[in-house]
C-alpha cells in the first residue's frame, strides 16, 4: 500500500510541476499540495 501511495504522490507532485511550466501557477500549486499529503513521507490523509 505504501508503494502505491509513493507512486500516486510522485505523480501529482510531477503533473503540478508540468502545470507550472506551463503557467497554470494555481493548479501546480494544488497538485503538489495534495502529492505531498498523499505521500507516504508526508501527511498520509489515507494512513491514518
Amino acid at each position: 500500500m505504501a508503494l502505491l501511495l509513493w507512486i500516486l504522490a510522485v505523480i501529482l507532485v510531477v503533473s503540478g510541476i508540468v502545470s507550472l511550466v506551463r503557467g497554470q501557477v494555481l493548479m501546480g500549486i494544488v497538485l503538489i499540495i495534495v502529492g505531498l499529503l498523499v505521500g507516504p513521507g508526508g501527511v498520509s490523509l489515507f494512513t491514518k
